[in-house]
């Protein structure tokens, strides 16, 4: 049938794992982009992917898509660093986040955007570490944001909390002399 779970057998009525949701979103986050799917095909499919109950809720979403049967995500995508080292970053539209992103300021401005970036899965922890620099992140308008960073001589705003189904997204790090803003897009 598919490689979604070593124990689906022939047996479509399988319950789907998270495992199996967050591969599914992976073939869809590559569909996204390389222009095999629109952005409101993805975002359909995606959404469907997460509300998915059964492994046979699953593989009508990928089924025009070519399966990636190699091996797994390389560590690559599984984490993505952006570092401003006494200099300005500026991060924006489509793009494929890690799972865990660090993102660092020192002596410089971090501006990342992820309401158009693809995020990897319904969980994304960003490591947000600035010292005497700027970080200003903007998440996606219905995710659910919650700050387990801290601070020392900084500003740490995160704003977010509970919003929608979106994506949890995980804040942690700290801000020495510097400054972090962490806010939900329109």
């Amino acid at each position: 049938m598919t490689s979604l779970t070593p124990y689906a057998g022939e047996d479509p009525s399988q319950r789907a794992s998270d495992a199996d949701r967050d591969r599914i979103a992976a073939i869809l986050g590559e569909g996204l982009a390389t222009g095999r799917l629109t952005s409101a095909e993805h975002a359909d499919r995606l959404d469907a992917a997460y509300t998915a109950v059964t492994i046979g809720d699953l593989v009508p979403l990928t089924r025009d898509l070519p399966q990636n049967t190699g091996p797994a995500p390389t560590p690559a995508t599984e984490r993505h660093r952006v570092a401003a080292v006494f200099s300005k970053i500026i991060r924006r539209g489509r793009w494929v986040a890690g799972r865990h992103t660090e993102l660092s300021s020192v002596f410089g401005a971090l501006i990342v955007d992820l309401s158009d970036a693809v995020l990897p899965g319904r969980e994304v922890t960003l490591e947000l570490n600035s010292f005497c620099g700027k970080l200003i992140v903007t998440v996606p308008h219905n995710s659910r944001v919650v700050d387990e960073g801290s601070a020392l001589f900084s500003k740490r705003s995160v704003s977010g909390g509970s919003a929608g189904d979106g994506p949890l997204i995980r804040v942690t790090g700290s801000a020495r002399f510097g400054k972090i803003v962490v806010y939900r897009g329109t």
